[in-house]
């Protein structure tokens, strides 16, 4: 199914994974609206929106760069706006944006705590507000978050607690909201990556090159979120996809172009559960 002529409202989709699921709607034909934050050039970070921009007009599609920083309700509420004029509605709501910071509880100032749930939970329940009206309007409307399973083991609390409850945050809004809205069609799914995306958050944060080399790229992701958000909004909500499981699938046996350069096994993701890892096709190791 082609999200031809279809409008995806996309936060913080400058770069990495929000700009490859960008790109794979562009190809289709797709409206854009790249809603982040980032509109001058970062020193250690790749893109703007108007980058991207160029990008995703590049690809095939038509953009729209929006400077908006979803803490603020405000600006939120004026980038959607600006997409329903441009594009005369929304199909896909894509909540992309998220901060990280892999520390302890003695070890997170209360300022970084507040950015990670003001951006991941916050962020998410508001942009999906702020689109649902007009959602609600369109033929196939699909909130997609990018967030985990919610997987209630303590491995994945006691090294950041902090981080792991604005994650959760973000796939309780899926939780939610898919029982909230499904009399109103709206399918409202998260996806999450089986193992490490090449991310600048991977090459910065997590461990750099070497993390890098055991990573797949944004496009196994992008082709995942373009499945989900093609399929029936009324006959797929309230999932929390794996990125390869979707994939599976949808026919796709092989995985290689994902991670060319890698030799052996590849790094697998945080949050993902173990009867995950064990069905899956793909040897992990080195778990964050």
């Amino acid at each position: 199914m082609s999200l031809k002529g279809k409008t995806l409202f996309i936060s913080g989709g400058s770069r990495g994974i929000g700009l490859a699921i960008a790109l794979r709607a562009a190809r289709d034909g797709a409206n854009v609206t790249i809603a982040a934050k980032t509109a001058e050039p970062h020193p250690k970070l790749p893109g703007t929106i108007y980058t991207a921009a160029e990008e995703i007009e590049k690809a095939g599609g038509k953009a729209l760069p929006v400077l908006c920083d979803i803490r603020e309700e405000g600006q939120v509420a004026e980038a959607v706006e600006k997409t329903v004029a441009a594009f005369g509605g929304i199909d896909v709501c894509v909540n992309n944006a998220s901060a990280i910071q892999l520390t302890g509880t003695l070890q997170t100032d209360m300022k970084r705590f507040d950015l990670m749930h003001q951006i991941n939970t916050r962020g998410t329940f508001l942009v999906s507000k702020m689109c649902i009206s007009h959602l609600k309007l369109a033929e196939n409307p699909h909130i997609l978050n990018l967030a985990p399973p919610l997987d209630m083991e303590a491995k994945w609390f006691k090294h950041h607690v902090a981080y792991t409850m604005a994650k959760f945050g973000m796939s309780m809004c899926t939780l939610g909201m898919s029982a909230e809205f499904a009399k109103d069609g709206i399918a409202v799914n998260s996806l999450w990556p089986l193992t490490a995306i090449d991310t600048a958050a991977v090459r910065n944060l997590l461990g750099g090159d070497a993390v890098a080399a055991q990573s797949r790229s944004a496009d196994i992701m992008a082709d995942a979120a373009h499945a989900i958000v093609s399929r029936p909004s009324r006959e797929a909500t309230g999932n929390f996809y794996i990125d390869e499981e979707v994939l599976r699938a949808e026919g796709v046996t092989d995985f290689s172009k994902y991670a060319p350069g890698a030799t052996g096994p590849l790094a697998g993701d945080f949050f993902v559960p173990d009867e995950v890892f064990a069905r899956s096709g793909t040897q992990v190791k080195g778990l964050f």
